[in-house]
């Protein structure tokens, strides 16, 4: 029986490694190509581990007025930031009413949110393109953080809610018998237990308009309201491409969303395991 135990275990660990190293390999080689010379990718290909490495590629993305990345950078994390902060609050205020509040059209509510994490996002484009121009929005930045923050609303509350279902209720009605306002059993009584959720919906949140293209491309057309994304475009050039500077700028983009998961990575997991498990 240890045996049969043993071999399954040693089947498993193994798939899941060699799925690991799949999946690693492109990211191999991005950071390989990014400390390449344009020459040798081109003659040599992002494959080839020999070669001459540097990291120039990385000086020229940073320092070259033309790419100005750290604008982009900047106005990325404005807007990441906002577009997380600003849903994270008002979806866990929606969560905290649909799960613990009786009110009249609650059904209609959670309804009318299950229908907006329906709808595909690029078939409003155009009526919203037509109404951020006619109320002044285009091309600014407050336009497109309201934009994200109204996509990430709708499935940051289903997620809140569905976390905050597993708590016991007895725990919200004995802060009520002990005269607590509904501020203070969110604040004081259920934001310390579900923390791991709310880091997990900022993660994703964050992660997911951080690394929007579609979007900027549309409503942001002046350079200097550009995100990280839009400025990566430029490295790939007019007439050819420098896959080693295109690499480098990926790399560099993929900086802010990686330390944050290191940061939060045990809430992060905390966050989808609790749901899971007692889900």
């Amino acid at each position: 029986m240890r045996r049969r135990v043993s071999v399954k275990k040693v089947a498993i660990s193994s798939a899941l490694l060699v799925f690991a190293a799949l999946w690693s390999l492109p990211f191999v080689g991005l950071v390989v190509t990014s400390l390449k010379p344009y020459s040798e990718v081109i003659l040599q290909g992002w494959w080839s581990i020999g070669g001459t490495y540097s990291l120039k590629n990385y000086f020229e993305a940073l320092q070259n007025p033309s790419y100005n990345l750290l604008a982009g950078f900047r106005n990325s994390l404005v807007v990441a930031t906002a577009s997380t902060l600003l849903p994270v609050l008002l979806a866990s205020l929606l969560a905290y009413s649909l799960t613990y509040l009786s009110f009249r059209g609650k059904t209609l509510l959670f309804v009318s949110i299950l229908f907006m994490m329906s709808v595909p996002q690029q078939m409003v484009v155009i009526p919203l393109y037509l109404l951020y121009a006619r109320v002044g929005l285009l091309d600014k930045l407050i336009g497109l953080i309201l934009l994200h923050s109204a996509w990430g609303v709708p499935w940051i509350t289903f997620f809140m809610r569905n976390y905050l279902r597993l708590i016991p209720s007895s725990l919200v009605e004995s802060a009520r018998v002990d005269g607590a306002s509904e501020a203070t059993i969110l604040l004081k009584v259920l934001l310390p237990v579900v923390v791991p959720a709310v880091i997990a919906a900022s993660a994703i949140q964050f992660t997911w308009v951080w690394g929007d293209f579609f979007y900027a491309m549309v409503f942001l057309a002046s350079p200097d309201n550009w995100v990280i994304t839009q400025r990566i475009a430029l490295l790939k050039g007019e007439y050819h491409i420098d896959w080693g500077l295109l690499s480098a700028g990926a790399i560099l983009a993929l900086i802010p969303p990686l330390l944050i998961y290191t940061a939060f990575r045990r809430y992060y997991v905390r966050g989808f395991a609790g749901w899971a498990i007692k889900g």
